[in-house]
Formats: C-alpha cells, sequence, structure tokens
C-alpha cells in the first residue's frame, strides 16, 4: 500500500499507523484434537470433551475469563461458534469506547463513577461498584497485554466524553478497539496454552441434582468438523459453565450487529435460568447491515455532515427541516449525536438530539433511504439562513476549536479529528471523501440479559454470564461501559470459580442424566430433518425480525405490544409442539437456535407487556406511547401529536424486571434494587488476612 498520508491532530499519520489499527491480522489459532472419549447414546456415537471451566464464546469478556482461568491452574476449554466473528471482534464506532476509571489529571472518584452508570436505574449500586473499581484492573492488564491505549507523556490515559458521561472517562484506541482487544486477549491465552474448540455452538445446558439443588454437569454441542454422528452432535462434561456469547443480534430486522449473532439467553431460558431487564435495549443511527453494519456515533456526527433521504423517484430531501426550527439548531444537535448517540425519549423533547433519530425512523417507515454526505455542509432550514461554522452552540463550537476542526467541509473535519472513521469505512468498500454513506436507526445493544449477582453468578448453580449475555447494565449507561463490563466480570468469575474449587475434588456427572438429556436432543434433530413441521428457520426467523422490530423498538404503544406477545406466544408454542423442518443433518443447528430465538422473543415482549401494563413509561430504549401520555415531541411543521408519550416513573428505576421460564411459559416479577451508595472501608490487618484465606 501506498504512503499516503491523512492529517490528524497536530501531525500527518502515515498509513501504515493507519493500518496497523485498521488493517491488522489476528492470530491463527489451531483447535484441539478431536477427543477419543466417546459415549453410545440411543445407537449413535457421541464423542465427549472434559474440562473443568467451560467458557461459551470468544469474544473479548470470554477471552478475559479464559485467561484469567487459566492464570489461576483451573482447566479451561473455550467452545465458539466462530473465532473472530461476533461483536466484540467486528462491531464498533467511530473511536470505539472503553470506559474506566479515569487517570488523566485529577483521577478519578469510584463513588461518582458507580453513580454513573446505575443512574438510569435498575442496576444495583454495588454492582456499579465492583465495574468502576474494577475498571483500573482491566485496563491495567489489557495494557499488559498490548492493547494501544492513548496516553499523554506523563502517562495518563487520553480521555473523551462519551453518552450519559459528563466527567469524560471514555478513552479509545479507534474503531477496532474491542477487535484490537479480542486480538491481545487471544494472543495471550494462545501464550498460556489454552485449549479451544471452534466451529462449536452450545444448545442445550445438562443439569443434575446435587443434595437437592440443579447445578451444571455439561453441554450438548454441535461442532461443525465433528463427522462420527450425523449431526456433529458432541457432549462437553464441566463443572462451571460461563456464558459469554454476547446479545442476541439477530432478534431484530433493523440491526447493527454482526450477522449470526444468536447469544445464549435461549440456551439460558431453556434451562430455567432467569433473566432481567429485557426491556432494556440500545438503538441508533448506523450503517444497514445489508452494507457494513456499524455505529455513527462520535465524529461521524460531529463534524455535521448533511443529512438527506431520497424517495423511490430519485428525489433527495431536506427532512430535517421539518423537524428542527434554525440550521444552527440542526446541526448542533446532529453534533450531539457524537455523544448522544443512544435513542432516548426525554431527547426527543425541546428539539434535542433524539428528535433526529425519530425523524430517520419516519422516513425509513415512508420507504425512503436516508444518507450521511460528508462532502457537503448541511443545508440551510430556512431561506438565508446558511450553515456557518461561526454560528453554532457555544458547547459545539468550543469543541470544535479545542480539535482544531473549523475545516471548510466535513470530510476535511473528519479528517483532521478522526482519520481512522474514514479508514474503517474505505477498507470496506466505501469511500466516505467520494460518495455518500447510508444509514438507518438499528438496534445495537441490549442492557438487559442473564440475571447475575456481583460475581457473575446465575440463578442455576455453576453458571455464569458475563459481557453482553448478563443482564447488568440497568437502564442506560454511558457508551464504553459494557466493554469495561465484560472485563470486570470476566475476572471476577474467574476469582469466583478458582475460590469455589480450592479444596475440592472434580465431580462425575451422573451416566443416566447425560445419556437422558442427548437422547431428547437427538429426538429433536430427528425431528427437524424428517418430522411433519412445514415452518423453516428462515421463515421463522423473517416473521420474529419483522414483529420486533415493528412492534418492539423505539416506538411503542400498549395494544400493539401485546398483540405482538399473543403471536410471539403462538409461535414459541408451535415450535415447541411440532419442531422447525430444515432439508439435511448439517441444519439442525438452524432450527436449535431459532426455536431458543422463539424465547428470547417472547420473553422480550412478556417483560415489556408486564412493564406497560403496570404504568411504566418511556425511558432508554423506547418511548411507550399514548393518547394518555404527558409528553410530546415538537417539530417546526410535523405533526409529532401521535408520539405523545407517557413519563417514566421513578419507582420503576427501583427495580429489575426477572423473566423466569415456569411450565406453561414465562412469568415477570419485581426485583428491588439497592441503589444507596454505600462502601464499608477495610483495614489492611484486617482485610489481609481474610484475602490470603480466600485465595489460598
Amino acid at each position: 500500500m501506498n504512503e499516503t498520508t491523512l492529517s490528524s491532530g497536530f501531525d500527518a499519520i502515515p498509513q501504515a499507523i493507519l493500518d496497523k489499527l485498521t488493517r491488522f491480522d489476528m492470530p491463527a489459532v489451531r483447535g484441539i484434537d478431536a477427543s477419543e472419549q466417546t459415549m453410545e447414546v440411543a445407537g449413535v456415537t457421541v464423542p465427549v470433551y472434559q474440562c473443568e471451566s467451560l467458557v461459551l464464546g470468544s469474544g473479548a469478556a470470554g477471552m478475559r475469563a479464559t485467561v484469567e482461568l487459566q492464570r489461576r491452574g483451573v482447566d479451561v476449554l473455550v467452545a465458539s461458534t466462530g473465532l473472530f466473528a461476533g461483536t466484540s471482534a467486528c462491531s464498533g464506532s467511530d473511536k470505539q469506547t472503553l470506559y474506566t476509571a479515569s487517570t488523566d489529571y485529577k483521577g478519578d472518584n469510584f463513588v461518582k463513577y458507580a453513580q454513573s452508570l446505575c443512574s438510569g436505574g435498575a442496576m444495583d449500586f454495588s454492582t456499579a461498584y465492583v465495574e468502576a473499581v474494577g475498571s483500573i484492573d482491566a485496563m491495567g492488564g489489557l495494557q499488559y497485554m498490548g492493547l494501544p491505549l492513548p496516553h499523554d507523556d506523563q502517562g495518563a490515559i487520553l480521555r473523551y466524553q462519551t453518552d450519559h458521561d459528563e466527567a469524560g472517562r471514555a478513552t479509545s484506541c479507534g474503531p477496532r478497539t474491542s477487535k484490537l482487544m479480542v486480538k491481545v486477549l487471544f494472543e495471550e491465552a494462545l501464550t498460556l496454552g489454552v485449549r479451544i474448540l471452534p466451529s462449536c455452538s452450545g444448545i442445550q445446558i445438562v443439569k443434575e441434582t446435587v443434595d437437592g439443588a440443579e447445578r451444571v454437569c455439561g453441554l450438548i454441542a454441535l461442532h461443525r468438523e465433528e463427522k462420527r454422528n450425523d449431526y456433529g452432535l458432541i457432549f462437553i462434561r464441566c463443572e462451571d459453565l460461563i456464558i459469554a456469547t454476547g446479545g442476541p443480534g439477530e432478534l431484530y430486522r433493523d440491526s447493527v450487529y454482526p450477522h449470526h449473532c444468536h447469544g445464549g439467553l435461549g440456551l439460558a431460558l431453556e434451562a430455567g435460568v432467569e433473566l432481567c431487564n429485557v426491556t432494556e435495549s440500545q438503538f441508533g443511527i448506523g450503517t444497514p447491515r445489508t452494507n457494513f453494519p456499524w455505529n455513527l456515533s462520535g465524529t461521524y456526527v460531529q463534524v455535521m455532515p448533511r443529512i438527506y433521504s431520497v424517495d423511490a423517484e430519485g428525489n433527495e430531501i431536506h427532512f430535517l427541516k421539518r423537524f428542527y426550527r434554525t440550521t444552527r439548531e440542526m446541526v448542533s444537535n446532529t453534533f450531539r449525536k457524537g455523544y448522544q448517540w443512544p435513542y432516548h425519549s426525554t431527547r426527543m423533547l425541546d428539539y434535542g438530539s433524539s428528535l433526529l433519530d425519530l425523524a430517520v425512523f419516519l422516513e425509513q417507515q415512508a420507504g425512503r433511504k436516508v444518507y450521511l454526505d460528508f462532502l457537503r455542509n448541511p443545508e440551510p432550514v430556512n431561506e438565508g439562513d446558511d450553515f456557518s461554522l461561526d454560528n453554532l452552540d457555544p458547547d459545539v463550537r468550543e469543541y470544535l476549536e479545542n480539535n482544531e476542526a473549523l475545516q471548510e467541509l466535513p470530510i476535511d473535519r473528519l479528517r483532521r479529528m478522526n482519520p481512522l472513521a474514514i479508514e474503517l469505512y474505505r477498507m470496506h468498500g466505501s469511500d466516505l471523501a467520494a460518495e455518500p454513506l447510508e444509514f438507518a436507526m438499528n438496534n445495537q445493544h441490549m442492557n438487559g440479559g442473564i440475571l447475575i449477582d456481583d460475581w457473575g453468578r446465575t440463578s442455576l448453580a455453576g453458571c455464569y454470564a458475563i459481557g453482553e449475555a448478563a443482564g447488568s447494565h440497568g437502564v442506560t449507561r454511558p457508551g464504553g461501559a459494557a466493554l469495561n463490563s465484560g472485563q470486570v466480570f470476566g475476572k471476577r468469575v474467574a476469582l469466583a470459580i478458582k475460590r469455589a474449587r480450592d479444596g475440592k475434588t472434580n465431580t462425575v456427572a451422573d451416566a443416566a442424566v447425560v445419556s437422558g438429556a442427548i437422547e431428547g436432543t437427538l429426538k429433536d434433530a430427528d425431528r427437524f430433518v424428517s418430522g411433519g413441521s412445514v415452518r423453516k428457520p428462515k421463515v421463522v426467523k423473517t416473521e420474529i425480525q419483522a414483529r420486533m422490530s415493528d412492534n418492539a423498538g423505539i416506538i411503542c404503544t400498549a395494544d400493539e405490544v401485546k398483540s405482538a406477545l399473543e403471536a410471539a406466544t403462538a409461535l414459541r408454542c408451535e415450535v415447541e409442539a411440532e419442531g422447525l423442518q430444515v432439508s439435511s443433518a448439517s441444519m439442525v443447528g438452524q432450527a436449535f437456535r431459532w426455536r431458543h430465538m422463539a424465547w428470547v422473543s417472547e420473553a422480550v415482549l412478556t417483560a415489556l407487556d408486564y412493564y406497560i401494563s403496570a404504568g411504566g413509561g418511556s425511558r432508554g430504549a423506547r418511548a411507550i406511547c399514548s393518547e394518555d401520555g404527558t409528553r410530546c415531541p415538537d417539530a417546526k411543521v410535523e405533526d409529532l401529536s401521535r408520539f405523545n408519550f407517557i413519563e417514566e416513573q421513578a419507582k420503576d428505576r427501583e427495580e429489575k424486571l426477572i423473566v423466569s421460564r415456569v411450565e406453561e411459559g414465562l412469568q415477570v416479577s419485581a426485583l428491588p434494587v439497592d441503589l444507596t451508595p454505600e462502601v464499608q472501608r477495610e483495614f489492611f490487618e484486617k482485610g489481609w488476612g481474610s484475602y490470603l484465606i480466600k485465595e489460598g
């Protein structure tokens, strides 16, 4: 590649450096040899793998847990559907954020940090405090492993402001931050000799009863390279299972997740593991999945590109002038999308930044495509009201001045502030310096997930959840806090497992329990191939995704959610009773995955219906619209009265909504959270002895 340069900050950055942060190679991984141990079940040979701890998923959270377990002498095995194919390796934004306690200038306050994490509600202060304190070690460990976080000459990490962040705790090493995290964690894991089983998807958690209580004893999985039975079915015997499978990216049609991200919530639900806060997601602008899916936060919008839509006849429409009153108001709120990226109902009010989200959503509903144009400045809202860098809100103008980003065109401002943002799209076939970029409103992240305690433990003994699979984030969170949470809990589950294992001998799972579970799975697989169901996974996928995007996106009504729930329940019951139809044994994985997703869709809609029926109002993920609503967004000329919405009730922040599987389906209950910022100080000599005993 030619050694061209792009201007950024105060110096020209060589192309080779840009490539190092965007076009880098991931380490070569050799999977473990096929197990020689097998068991015969119903005349079928089933290979058996064994480990003390099984990590399901190979993203940043799962690999942190893996490294920490291996360092502590725990026999760990990683099973992954696709190495370097999940959200950690394939998702991001302009300068993807890692949100950690700030070491910049005067340092940080852990209590205030924790309060910022749980300020949206539905999250215990203790969990937030654990993430705040643990962030220093999480970041330091990544730096030790080679993550190139930028710092000044005194060693302080460079910082900026992100979503729901007033303190400026964000840092980044570019749009590929989480992929770089995965890279250095894999390199460390390979150095430590970790065993890895690629092309392996979990389909059923196997449980046994010990001393009157259920606990994990293994996982039934499909291994694409296994040929000793028709389905590639294997059994992995383990004493502890860490679910690190990411979020349910396939749940929505309008999604910025990479393809084939199903997550592990359905796997957990089928095993009776409780979920929490699955009503809470993040939606925001990004490029569609049909192209290169990516979040358009940060500098992509802080450079204030021209935004327009195109109708079926090819006509360009300046649709934002129907919503904002002046050019200054429009472009200043476009800028604020950079650090107010997720949609939030209250930011639709007072001509705020989420009014832009609503406007884009309405253009999509009307069948028009929406674009960012970095080659032209925004068009005026009113005649004679031309865009000017001298006519911006003070916070916007100050930010651009501080970054010396007052160039004439958006593309030049983007080159100045973040050339990596341009480079990323260029390597995926879109040249922002030559053509406009299509974008849309998308689902991006689930803040809810599997219910965990402050050690990552779930409601099933021996089962842990970390990363986006864990429902630990509450209603809102600062951008990048999820990356930190996965790193903190990756270490904490390793500590919890090591402490629980010390002094104990390995147990052997009940052979009858295991063979019974495998036999049931084989029957399901046989039914998928030769049964009488007329439903195919592709049809179920289309139905679920359309229902979730159309009825459980950023705009909801009570009637639409209830109707969607009835349809979702009917579909799940049908799939449970009749199965799904696939054309060959190699396709049964799709059937199992979409049976799981039918459960997840029903769980989200069950919780959302419960929340709305109890008077729950609009907050981070969605506006709950109703004629009885008390707030309504205003627009310059557009009638938005149909988006009259119910306000959030303060009491709803004081509880988590728990979804549990019961015999007839799903039920929801409320679990109070403790938001009291109380931290007990431990004195050194007293705490030291306790630590030594716990750590052995």
